[in-house]
């Protein structure tokens, strides 16, 4: 009777507790990360009664997880790429919006301005034209800045987000950390939601660095990073910390703390959330920025050249039209001698916008792309009279280099922080071509006048008058100079202009070439400024200002989409792994509802031994009463 009892209390409590697993599957059904949870059952040790072994009913050995360590694994590594590119979609973007977007990118405003300059050549003495002129200019200028403003603010959000990112990290690997101490060297007695809890707070560190966690023998689970720094080592976290990068102190890096000594991780070994801000920050942000810079250099200077060819309403040649700051130059933090180099720009055909990494190797100065490392050319002595020239930029050294010391030339990075306009009088705009070409009223051949240009600007001479005089058909002198050959359709210079002829000139026939007079309504100047647009600046004479400004909206757009594409592949991949490990440890609610049912009825039918029992007792209670 005892042993009837006995066996029927086991199942009793074995099926309660049973049930109990099972509700508790139930109830974590929409739980992250929960793995459903099994009972396993065993007999208990039998009683030799002389005659065999009776058995003593059933014993719940192990509440066990149902997991697999490949399967976490999987969807580990594949939830750290999902989150990289989530965090480099949604930032790139929003780049292209505001490339792409008419209420914030600078084609449109391009476009008006270089339509004022066409309609100052229609009328180039009219004062309204020539503030519309100002008006776009100014308008064109300010959407350089707002654009590079909310690109500044972008980079801004990257270093709160590698913070916020850095103090969550660091949180997780403690907690992490702490459970592995927790849990012990025997993880298969470690409570269940425990080991799921665990589970959950590496997802969750994963994402926001990428990598992957390891499992020594016993269970204990060290995490590192994509590019194997270690964050968990079993019961020791180490600690993400934010810098200052060397060169540009407004943008941070990544460190690490282990063991009492702080590392920079290189940008490329981080993954997860933070990676995707890095990436970001490297492969879309900084080259978005760096080409609007040289977009805006390039205009500027080309813009500038032909503006000082030109005269004003007051008779004068004209100057810059843009301000325009100097390629930017840091020394790194690190350097030990107190050299300094002092750029400006060259030739805008060489200009590329990539950084430049510039290095003092003990004897020499080089050049290498601070992005890949990779050597460029470079030429001069970096001396006033001989400066350094690299990639249309040129810079003088001043000051004594130490060895390995380093600077970081950024081109066209801050080119917009010194954009303006640099003309406030609309009278100042030089629309007209300084000098003027007649011919003598007593010619007889058959020489006409073509296109006047200038040439060289800065020639002292250029508005003194001078005189073609021709000798003959095939001869001619310029102010008594010469004679000279003289061909159809030839083109003659002079004092920094030249003058196209076609025709046949007679001998004693003369043309004069003289300065433009104050006030004068001739567009020639306004002509050539308006074909700036269309100016072969960049890539050595081969791609237009107008062209770069369309590749920068593709340039930017083609970044955004290559990162919604891979974000696309890799979401598949994710589901994919995800189901899988949700097939293995998911909660599913018609095998528990199964489940279920079989406890109940093995519960009931124990309850009923239980019952079987207690009759058996008072049986022979009643027969001995």
């Amino acid at each position: 009777m005892s042993n009837v009892l006995s066996t029927g209390t086991s199942a009793l409590i074995a099926f309660q507790r049973a049930l109990s697993t099972v509700s508790h599957n139930v109830a974590n059904i929409k739980t992250d990360g929960y793995s459903r949870q099994r009972v396993d059952f065993a007999t208990r040790s039998p009683t030799d009664l002389g005659y065999g072994d009776v058995g003593n009913g059933t014993k719940i050995t192990d509440i066990r997880r149902v997991a697999d360590q490949l399967a976490i694994s999987r969807l580990l590594d594949s939830s750290g790429e999902l989150s990289r590119l989530q965090q480099l979609s949604s930032m790139a973007d929003r780049v292209d919006a505001l490339f792409s977007d008419s209420a914030t990118n600078v084609s449109g405003v391009w476009s008006n301005f270089f339509d004022s300059i066409n309609g100052l050549a229609a009328n180039a003495a009219g004062t309204a034209d020539r503030r519309d002129v100002l008006d776009n200019a100014n308008t064109l200028v300010a959407r350089y800045k707002q654009l590079n403003n909310n690109l500044d603010a972008l980079n801004t959000e990257v270093n709160n987000g590698l913070i916020a990112g850095a103090n969550e990290v660091n949180r997780l690997a403690k907690e992490i950390a702490q459970l592995n101490g927790t849990i012990g060297n025997n993880a298969n007695a470690a409570a269940p939601d425990l080991l799921d809890r665990r589970d959950q707070l590496i997802s969750q560190l994963v994402g926001y660095t990428g990598g992957n966690a390891v499992i020594q023998d016993g269970g204990i689970m060290n995490v590192y990073t994509a590019g194997g720094q270690a964050l968990v080592v079993g019961t020791t976290a180490s600690e993400i910390t934010t810098a200052p990068d060397p060169y540009q102190p407004e943008r941070l890096q990544l460190a690490i703390k282990t063991q009492g000594v702080t590392v920079t991780v290189d940008n490329k070994s981080v993954g997860g959330q933070m990676g995707g801000l890095l990436e970001f920050r490297d492969d879309v942000l900084t080259p978005a920025q760096a080409e609007l810079g040289r977009l805006a250099v390039g205009m500027a200077l080309q813009f500038n050249q032909a503006h000082a060819e030109g005269m004003d309403l007051y008779g004068d040649m004209g100057g810059d039209f843009f301000n325009l700051g100097a390629p930017k130059t840091t020394a790194n933090t690190g350097n030990l001698g107190n050299a300094a180099l002092s750029a400006s720009y060259g030739d805008t055909t060489a200009l590329d916008g990539q950084a430049l990494l510039i290095k003092f190797n003990g004897s020499s100065w080089e050049a290498s792309r601070a992005d890949t490392g990779v050597g460029v050319a470079m030429t001069g002595s970096g001396t006033a009279a001989d400066p350094f020239v690299v990639n249309g930029v040129q810079f003088v050294v001043s000051g004594s280099a130490a060895a390995n010391d380093r600077f970081l030339l950024q081109p066209t990075a801050g080119a917009i922080n010194g954009l303006g306009v640099a003309v406030t009088d609309p009278s100042r705009i030089a629309a007209a071509n300084p000098i003027k070409a007649a011919a003598d009223l007593t010619n007889t051949g058959t020489g006409v006048l073509g296109k006047l240009d200038v040439i060289d600007a800065g020639n002292a001479a250029l508005l003194n008058p001078a005189s073609i005089e021709f000798i003959d058909a095939n001869q001619y002198t310029v102010d008594g100079a010469g004679p000279f050959t003289y061909t159809a359709g030839q083109t003659i210079t002079a004092n920094g202009w030249s003058v196209v002829l076609d025709g046949k000139p007679a001998a004693g026939d003369s043309f004069s070439v003289g300065r433009t007079a104050a006030g004068s309504s001739d567009n020639g100047n306004a002509t050539r400024l308006a074909a700036v647009e269309d100016a072969k600046a960049f890539n050595a004479g081969t791609v237009t200002l107008n062209g770069a400004l369309g590749s920068l909206t593709t340039q930017v757009g083609s970044a955004a989409r290559a990162a919604d594409y891979s974000l696309q592949a890799q979401q598949v991949i994710n589901d994919n792994a995800k189901a899988n490990r949700d097939s293995i440890s998911g909660v599913n609610l018609d095998e528990e509802a199964a489940d279920m049912l079989r406890l109940q009825q093995a519960y009931q039918a124990a309850s009923q031994l239980i019952s079987t029992a207690d009759t058996m007792f008072q049986t022979i209670l009643k027969a001995v009463g």
